[in-house]
């Protein structure tokens, strides 16, 4: 199991318009993003997860907490993905902490984070 968030995004025609579409989508698992991928685009990783474990029976839900970290060579557009995939992703899972911002003093890429909670059923 896994959050879903690759699956809403890439459905989404504001995080589409801004990080392209289909497998092209500059959305990326583990954290990590191809060398020399264009700007802007955005990372998510896990950060940790739970069964929603109950004295009988097997779960039934799975807890995710995801860390997604957006790079874009402007502030503008960083912050700019960072509102669309909050909007395509708030109506199903909830935006629990707001990260920092920062500049990067090696790439000069602008960095913004967030963080997400999302329960999915098994």
């Amino acid at each position: 199991m896994k959050a879903p968030i690759f699956e809403v995004c890439s459905q989404d025609a504001g995080v589409t318009a801004l990080l392209g579409a289909g497998a092209d989508l500059r959305l990326y698992s583990f954290g990590e993003a191809p060398d020399g991928v264009v700007k802007p685009y955005a990372v998510w990783q896990l950060v940790n997860g739970t069964p929603e474990n109950y004295l009988a029976g097997r779960p039934d839900a799975d807890g995710f907490t995801l860390q997604v970290d957006v790079y874009g060579a402007t502030d503008t557009s960083s912050r700019q993905v960072r509102e669309a995939i909050r909007d395509a992703i708030e109506l199903r899972a909830y935006v629990t902490r707001w990260g920092g911002e920062s500049r990067d003093p090696t790439t000069n890429n602008y960095r913004t984070s967030f963080d997400v909670d999302w329960i999915v059923r098994r």
